[in-house]
């Protein structure tokens, strides 16, 4: 039995001396049901409504409540002039459906589409998961039913038949449902060491060495690093510098190993970052340009070495933002894009971010050449957001650990999807051995 609940009416507080209305608000328990289903329908002598033409039909699907009412789960594209239209297939969550009801009533409503959003109603027909799960078939062949044409006339049959074509179920899988199949997540963190940041003697410095508190680039490490470190199961990070002057002989290098081991760039934890980094900030003179894409490139080497599923990389790259081979970093992005990885950029200091969220990709996608990303691998994510005036202390770890976090599951699944890639089962839970205890009589 769903729970459900039923909050008091709440009037809706507008312009003074006016009725605005009230709002309800009603709250029902989710099922835990994870399957999604893909159908695809098409429909056959809808009834003429437009003027000059014929229909331009569209499906609007609700979901009973257990009050009665239905709320709006779906709503198919408009197609165009026709009285035998066929819809785009489209997947959605049983829960979003029916709930995991699979009785549940489910009421189809069919509309001629209006440019004044006046749309007109053709008819209705009402159906359940169960019945539609009988896939194609004689079942699933629905009259159209217009209940005031019905009360009106004697001989009135119907407005137009709709029929299913396809019914396809899928179980949703998650981003733990493959950490617990043996997915390991493999974080690589890249560091700013260009000259815009400042010169590290000097207090205005991004990454001023003040022996009391932990400059921009320390915090945001910090604080990122020990968020991001939890998914790493070996918590050993590759940790990079770009943008430098390297001793002994000056060269700048855009990809260096913090510990100055080149063939084993790897720290121990958050911690050894640290270390590796005060350690180079020392030794190394900030220089530039500002290039991310050879440290993109070189998580991406290793990316596609393996695309089986058993690990997947994110690359965390801390930066003051200036950055200075844009079309090489969107195209090392765009061919990023087709591998098990991520990009995590975390902006620290005042400066104007305007390409950080461009590479982002959240409102148009990146590409390079003509060619577009495959799917979104970068979330950008701005420190001073998450930092009192003082610049000394976060706001809100719980916030920010979101925020930075928070287009990697779907980032991961998209690939997983793309590809085909299902979890491992999870192994067993350890059951610890039982000790017999032996007696002597």
């Amino acid at each position: 039995m769903m729970l459900i609940q039923r909050v008091p009416t709440c009037p809706n507080i507008g312009i003074p001396g006016r009725k605005c209305g009230t709002i309800i608000l009603t709250a029902e328990e989710l099922n835990c049901c994870r399957d999604a289903v893909l159908m695809q329908f098409c429909a056959n002598k809808l009834d003429k409504k437009d003027f000059f033409g014929k229909s331009d039909p569209f499906l609007v699907f609700y979901r009973s409540n257990e009050d009665g009412s239905f709320t709006i789960c779906h709503r198919t594209e408009v197609v165009k002039n026709t009285l035998n239209p066929v819809w785009q297939a489209f997947k959605i969550s049983v829960r979003a459906l029916c709930n995991g009801d699979y009785d549940r009533t489910i009421k189809v409503e069919v509309y001629d589409w209006d440019r004044d959003g006046s749309h007109d109603f053709i008819g209705e027909f009402t159906t359940s998961y169960r019945e539609l799960s009988r896939g194609q078939s004689q079942f699933n062949v629905y009259e159209v039913v217009n209940p005031k044409k019905k009360g009106k006339k004697k001989k009135y049959i119907n407005s137009g038949t709709v029929t299913l074509l396809s019914f396809l179920v899928e179980t949703e899988v998650s981003f733990l449902d493959y950490i617990k199949g043996g997915t390991q997540i493999n974080f690589t963190v890249a560091i700013d060491f260009t000259a815009s940041n400042g010169n590290p003697a000097q207090p205005t410095s991004l990454h001023y060495m003040n022996p009391y508190q932990l400059n921009a680039y320390g915090m945001a490490l910090k604080a990122v690093g020990e968020i991001v470190q939890d998914y790493d199961s070996d918590k050993m990070f590759p940790a990079l510098g770009f943008g430098a002057k390297l001793p002994p002989d000056g060269r700048i290098s855009h990809e260096f190993a913090l510990n100055g081991n080149p063939q084993n760039p790897y720290c121990d934890g958050i911690e050894g970052v640290m270390e590796a980094y005060y350690r180079s900030l020392k030794s190394v003179q900030l220089y530039g340009p500002t290039n991310f894409a050879p440290v993109i490139n070189h998580v991406a080497r290793y990316a596609s070495s393996v695309k089986d599923g058993s690990q997947y990389f994110v690359l965390l790259i801390v930066t003051d933002g200036v950055i200075s081979d844009m079309a090489q970093t969107k195209e090392s992005i765009v061919n990023a894009s087709k591998l098990p990885m991520s990009i995590i950029i975390v902006g620290v200091g005042p400066a104007e971010f305007d390409a950080m969220v461009e590479l982002d990709g959240d409102d148009v996608r990146v590409s390079s050449r003509g060619k577009y990303a495959e799917r979104d691998i970068v979330q950008f994510v701005p420190f001073r957001d998450y930092i009192d005036r003082s610049g000394n202390h976060i706001l809100s770890m719980a916030r920010l650990a979101k925020d930075v976090l928070a287009e990697i599951p779907e980032q991961f699944l998209s690939y997983m999807r793309a590809r085909g890639i299902k979890p491992s089962p999870a192994p067993p839970p350890y059951t610890p051995p039982t000790h017999v205890l032996q007696t002597q009589i």
